[in-house]
């Protein structure tokens, strides 16, 4: 795969209501690039309203990802199949104390895409508060044509 490339991101959320989930998606450029057998995406992301970036690495291989935000958001999230990690998220509004129960990572890699998809529960402050999934598929920017069907 090429080291210019597109990412989509979609985030799921599910409600304790039986079919309630919230969608969000985002596409954006980065750079990949596969070293030791592990993958490593990485991307600048603009939040509305604020003028510091937020610069994010992920790393994966089979049965982990780990999500490294610095910036205006700082963060490092370790998502490890069949294990809970905690960590601290700081945002401009103040810190928060996040869990992730981490229950699958499936990764799918083709010749010009990767699919990873990591479905998990998120407590915040020790408390359960959603279902969540992640989805990200890196995609050489040659192949943009897909991200557009």
């Amino acid at each position: 795969m090429d080291k210019d490339v597109l990412i989509s991101l979609r985030g799921l959320q599910f409600g304790q209501s039986e079919g309630e989930a919230e969608q969000i998606e985002t596409i954006t450029v980065g750079t990949y690039y596969e070293r030791n057998g592990k993958y490593y995406v990485l991307y600048e992301e603009v939040t509305e309203g604020f003028d510091e970036h937020t610069k994010n690495r992920m790393k994966f291989g089979e049965h982990f990802l780990e999500l490294t935000r610095t910036g205006l958001i700082n963060v490092h999230m370790v998502f490890e199949e069949n294990r809970k990690n905690m960590t601290s998220y700081h945002t401009p509004y103040g810190n928060i104390l996040i869990g992730i129960d981490t229950k699958q990572i499936r990764i799918e890699k083709e010749e010009d895409r990767i699919g990873v998809t990591v479905d998990y529960a998120l407590e915040v402050n020790y408390e359960m508060m959603a279902d969540c999934q992640i989805m990200m598929e890196i995609r050489s920017k040659e192949k943009r044509e897909a991200f557009l069907l």
